[in-house]
């Protein structure tokens, strides 16, 4: 392990804000970039306003959780002085990124053909909710909407229920993920070249492209998925199931995973459960059967006999109970990082490994600067 970052001569301003911005850049913070986060005047990241919850100092821990390592200017893009700042940002950094609607940044003249027009080796990185050209363009990109437009809703909840949104903003996630790898991807070609360019991300094709198997399913069968619960569409016994005390989750991915499966439950040999196809064909009928023979035990004592035989089983944790189990595990699910008012943020950490150069944790999220 060395001193230097991996990504420690790198200057990124951000425009962005709420959560698949400023969760791209904290990334690339993390792992070393100096990262310079425009924020409006008195008001800030929306998410500064977003709570309860609070921290101990009375402050939304959303905005917290994805904007460390991070310093901050107050800058209103609208006044000659503050843009003329910004400006002088722009023109030492490597990397600029922005989540406003499209035509926004053109009007400030801080859009991507007049910055690189001047700096051609500048990574310009812009995130819409459903793309910067076309109808879409006028579309409000807010993680829910997406979710519902973009069929995650549809495949989600109990089969006779509404459809439901995942329990955190996940659309967003993903879109910030894949905006720190295509602004990886930008950086490596501009090291082979000399040349930047722009990176543009939006939130509707980030999620179809996370549907996966859902997504593969109807581009390629036609199949269009429907919600089932807690079930999986191609694989059984997947899902939740009650026992003698408690609810048991099981994973089960091969047949055998299901044979040792069979012999911990005392479950018996049956066709219609031989194979993975036959297992989902039968779906209903497996699920009976399983009921029956874990009603004998809590699951507490079925993981633990199940683990032992190498079948993928747990409970399902509350989120302190995940942080818990994962300390429990030995992964350091949480990093503490000094304030400047000589208090400690304790954040989750940032789960990329690197044995030569880790990510650090230089500075906790700013507080909002005056201006």
């Amino acid at each position: 392990m060395t001193d230097a970052a991996a990504l420690d001569d790198l200057v990124i301003v951000d425009f962005s804000r709420v959560l698949a911005g400023p969760l791209a850049t904290m990334v690339l913070a993390d792992l070393g970039a100096e990262v310079i986060k425009v924020e409006r005047p008195g008001v800030g990241d929306d998410t500064r306003a977003w709570g309860p919850p609070f921290d101990e100092r009375g402050q939304p821990t959303y905005f917290q959780s994805v904007n460390r390592n991070k310093s901050s200017v107050a800058l209103d893009l609208a006044v000659p002085d503050d843009a003329a700042r910004v400006r002088e940002l722009v023109a030492r950094a490597d990397v600029v990124v922005e989540n406003f609607r499209p035509g926004v940044m053109d009007k400030l003249g801080l859009g991507y053909e007049a910055l690189a027009a001047q700096r051609p080796e500048l990574v310009y990185c812009s995130i819409t909710g459903f793309g910067s050209g076309g109808a879409g363009a006028a579309l409000p990109g807010y993680d829910l909407l997406v979710q519902a437009l973009g069929g995650l809703m549809s495949i989600t909840g109990e089969r006779d229920g509404e459809p439901q949104k995942v329990g955190v903003a996940l659309v967003d996630v993903i879109t910030g993920l894949f905006a720190s790898v295509g602004i990886l991807a930008a950086l490596r070609h501009r090291e082979r070249t000399g040349s930047g360019q722009r990176v543009e991300v939006d939130l509707l094709s980030c999620l179809l492209a996370a549907l996966v198997n859902q997504g593969s399913a109807y581009t390629l069968a036609d199949a269009v998925g429907r919600r089932m619960g807690n079930a999986h569409p191609s694989i059984a016994p997947y899902e939740l199931y009650p026992t003698g005390s408690g609810e048991l989750v099981l994973a089960v991915g091969n047949d055998r995973q299901f044979g040792a499966l069979c012999e911990v439950v005392g479950l018996g040999a049956d066709p219609r459960f031989a194979t993975n196809a036959a297992r989902v064909e039968h779906r209903d009928a497996l699920r009976e059967a399983l009921i029956a023979a874990l009603a004998t035990r809590p699951a507490t004592e079925w993981v633990d006999a199940l683990t032992a035989a190498r079948v993928p089983a747990g409970v399902v944790n509350d989120v302190a109970g995940a942080f818990a189990f994962a300390e429990a595990l030995g992964l350091g699910p949480v990093v503490e990082v000094a304030r400047e008012d000589g208090t400690v943020a304790r954040l989750t950490r940032n789960p990329i490994g690197l044995s030569a150069t880790p990510a650090r944790y230089r500075t906790a999220p700013p507080d909002l600067p005056a201006g």
